[in-house]
């Protein structure tokens, strides 16, 4: 494999770019434009052609992008679908949040996902999101905002005021995560900051009425380790999904029918109207194949990827893995299996995988969770389940998955691109 650092340079650029699902839609969506893809609105009339490139978005923060067949119809094509999520677990923004107590002000805040807390505490954190507003014209109106730089702060509480902080203290979240964001006299308004921050950015607002806003991290994304093997940085759950599926798109070269899609919401369920349970994809797919047995056609010479990052084998905690399967970082990605049906792969579907892995001379991995153990789920069961196409989940293995820092294999990420690539190009799936 070509391990040269410019994907991985623009990876990085992509994952500090996207701290919230609405911005790496957008950044997706520039990406797509500079690669001659054409947005279609929901709203509007489409007309697809023969080789066309196009994408949409719902609500901001899930985007679907596709090529039509150059020679094939549709129906004949099929289409080769790799799927992933924009979100990640993290703190937001509540709706009422200013807190003011003994001079400091601070924000109240709700855990969106399964968010390991305690990394949570002491790092340099910002907001991001969007932000909901009547202007100047007395229009509703809505921009994305990023303060950037760091403004805010969770201060761990001194050892020496908790001798039990370091024997499995447990977090409660209501009361030890409110973020401090400066000293003040009076409880802050955080709508007048948020109007403030909106007018800098060249907005004329009248009132902000809602917002969806997260706190983050604002430490880079980074390449570590002696030889830079590892990618460290927020969201690489799912967002390393996001970008490779992303990336082999732009630069398959196929006559075939490929699609991506990234949905919201896969770390709260799935179920909402830009979520994989929701109709969005289905949506798509009736207004490109608009007769139910064509569509029906379609998708039986159709398959998706399912890409979620997996649980690689920590050498500190190596009993939390099944023996026999203990994925190692930069030894190819995952293929999931769980016989409950939490992973919707099968043996033709792994089957074919691993031929595309062969093809690009990548390793192929297995996961299995342990059997006393639950297991975690994505949006593979879940879209194949609402449109009935043949499914695999995989992922690259990684490190402190839900943690406000998390760790890949750069090796992976390579190899991962290049079986994506393998597969949108396939004549046959």
């Amino acid at each position: 494999m070509n391990q040269s650092n410019a994907p991985l340079e623009s990876l990085i650029r992509f994952l500090n770019e996207s701290p919230t699902p609405f911005h790496a839609v957008a950044a997706m969506s520039t990406r797509l434009e500079s690669a001659g893809f054409e947005y279609l609105n929901e709203r509007d009339t489409w007309n697809v052609k023969a080789g066309g490139r196009y994408y949409t978005q719902r609500n901001g923060s899930s985007i679907i992008a596709w090529t039509m067949p150059t020679t094939r119809s549709l129906v004949d094509s099929g289409f080769r679908m790799v799927g992933a999520h924009t979100d990640s677990p993290c703190l937001r923004v509540k709706p009422n949040p200013e807190m003011h107590r003994h001079g400091y002000s601070q924000l109240g805040v709700e855990v969106y996902g399964g968010v390991l807390l305690a990394p949570w505490f002491d790092r340099d954190l910002s907001i991001a999101g969007r932000v909901s507003f009547k202007n100047t014209e007395g229009e509703l109106d809505a921009a994305l905002i990023n303060f950037e730089r760091p403004i805010a702060i969770i201060p761990s509480l001194a050892i020496h005021l908790d001798r039990e902080a370091n024997s499995g203290r447990a977090i409660n979240a209501q009361t030890f995560l409110p973020p401090i964001l400066g000293q003040s006299d009076k409880k802050a308004d955080f709508r007048a900051l948020l109007k403030t921050q909106l007018e800098e950015g060249g907005h004329s607002v009248s009132e902000v009425l809602n917002y969806e806003l997260s706190f983050y991290d604002t430490q880079s994304a980074a390449l570590i380790g002696l030889d830079e093997a590892f990618l460290v940085s927020a969201r690489l759950d799912n967002l390393l999904s996001c970008y490779m599926g992303l990336t082999a798109l732009i630069n398959a070269n196929s006559d075939e029918g490929m699609l991506l899609v990234c949905n919201d919401h896969e770390e709260v369920g799935s179920m909402s109207a830009v979520g994989a349970q929701g109709p969005m994809l289905e949506h798509l797919l009736e207004r490109l194949v608009v007769k139910s047995e064509d569509r029906s056609r379609m998708l039986a010479r159709s398959m998706m990827i399912s890409a979620d990052n997996a649980h690689g084998i920590h050498p500190n905690f190596a009993d939390k893995h099944d023996a026999n399967h203990g994925p190692l970082l930069n030894k190819g990605p995952v293929i999931k299996i769980n016989a409950n049906q939490r992973y919707a792969t099968t043996d033709v579907t792994s089957s074919q995988f691993r031929l595309l892995a062969q093809a690009v001379g990548a390793n192929v991995q297995e996961f299995v969770v342990r059997s006393d153990m639950a297991c975690g789920s994505t949006i593979g069961p879940i879209t194949s389940a609402e449109i009935g196409v043949k499914t695999i989940d995989i992922g690259v293995p990684q490190f402190a998955m839900h943690s406000i820092r998390e760790m890949a294999g750069t090796a992976d990420v390579m190899d991962t691109i290049e079986i994506f690539k393998a597969f949108y190009q396939l004549e046959n799936v």
